[in-house]
């Protein structure tokens, strides 16, 4: 059955997956959602979004996105508080960021109200599959890629946007024990990546498995000169505490313009906590290791929200920091968790009620 709200053409699935869920025992993005949100580009213009049941989509074998990449995305998620509502987390950062990536790709940028009425629509009607367990959420991923055919080495002329949901549990569990690139580069000056492109992360899988089959969880990524400075943490954005000052990369054309990044900062600056935005070099992180001032790391991003860091490996030497009992990150964690949830006041305006 097919029905329209807000321009948007809904499609019913005939029958829900939800009860066959076992939402205790969520893992990070493996269970989907009824529907999804699909919106193309031809003809030189976004057509009408509309939401289906979720599905395989079928692409001609030429299709551009397999053969050039031009695929970004983003990553958000839903909440629900303790009366039902429904609640996302600086939404137009993200749509703002994925018109951001899609133009340095050259993707057609995307309507924010086929954006934000997309995405309030089909969480509406998919409203049930937000998890409320502690620590759970509806994860959202919207992308773009190219869809319209042809070997030529240009733009395509058809694009899809899609928004898929899933109910997640905590993305990662433990103790987090990471190593400092000396060889391998993320992205490089000039390149794409701020831009949130599927290239970006295709290209941490490699090193990431090295770094794995050495017995770490995770990558610190350094510049591509040198490997003299500290960038990102996997996929997410890096923080070091050096006694009680907190420090974080500048964003560059290297360096992803993260959502939590810009939260931790503003909580930071609100809370009295000196922070500092600018190069950290592994020289600087070693050395305050060594000396006993190198308090805490943690990566910040979507998925994990706040993901602290055990321990550093760099040119074969190990490095634990220190358990302390009051951390930055844990604070940090709970005051963006009790935002998103609306267990507390949002004294910043992040929060945006879906109704």
């Amino acid at each position: 059955m097919s029905t329209m709200i807000n321009n948007i053409e809904i499609i019913k699935a005939e029958s829900s997956k939800i009860n066959e869920v076992d939402f205790d025992n969520l893992k990070f993005g493996s269970v989907f959602s009824d529907h999804m949100l699909v919106c193309d580009y031809k003809d030189g213009k976004w057509h009408d979004p509309k939401i289906m049941p979720y599905q395989p989509i079928t692409l001609d074998p030429a299709a551009k996105i397999f053969h050039y990449g031009q695929s970004v995305f983003e990553g958000m998620k839903a909440y629900k508080d303790d009366h039902n509502n429904v609640w996302l987390f600086r939404p137009l950062d993200n749509c703002k960021r994925l018109n951001i990536s899609s133009k340095r790709l050259a993707i057609p940028e995307l309507p924010e109200a086929y954006f934000m009425e997309g995405l309030k629509t089909l969480l509406e009607l998919d409203k049930d599959w937000i998890p409320t367990n502690e620590g759970s959420s509806l994860y959202i991923r919207p992308f773009v890629f190219a869809s319209g055919k042809g070997f030529h080495a240009s733009p395509a002329d058809e694009y899809k946007f899609i928004i898929c949901t899933a109910p997640s549990g905590a993305y990662f569990s433990g103790d987090v024990k990471v190593l400092i690139e000396e060889t391998y580069s993320r992205s490089a000056d000039g390149g794409v990546g701020f831009a949130k492109a599927g290239g970006n992360y295709a290209g941490q899988f490699y090193p990431t498995q090295l770094a794995k089959a050495k017995g770490y969880h995770q990558v610190i990524w350094t510049d591509d000169h040198h490997h003299e400075y500290i960038e990102e943490a996997g996929a997410m954005n890096i923080f070091v505490r050096i006694n009680d000052t907190l420090i974080t990369g500048p964003t560059s054309d290297r360096i992803l313009d993260g959502i939590t990044r810009k939260s931790i900062i503003e909580l930071a600056e609100s809370e009295g906590i000196n922070v500092e935005v600018r190069k950290l070099t592994v020289t600087e992180v070693v050395e305050a290791a060594k000396n006993g001032t190198l308090k805490e790391m943690f990566g910040a991003g979507t998925a994990a929200v706040v993901s602290p860091i055990a321990a550093f490996g760099y040119k074969g030497i190990d490095y634990d920091l220190p358990k302390l009992d009051n951390t930055y990150a844990g604070f940090f964690k709970k005051r963006i968790t009790d935002i998103q949830t609306n267990k507390s006041e949002d004294p910043f305006g992040w929060r945006f009620k879906v109704d």
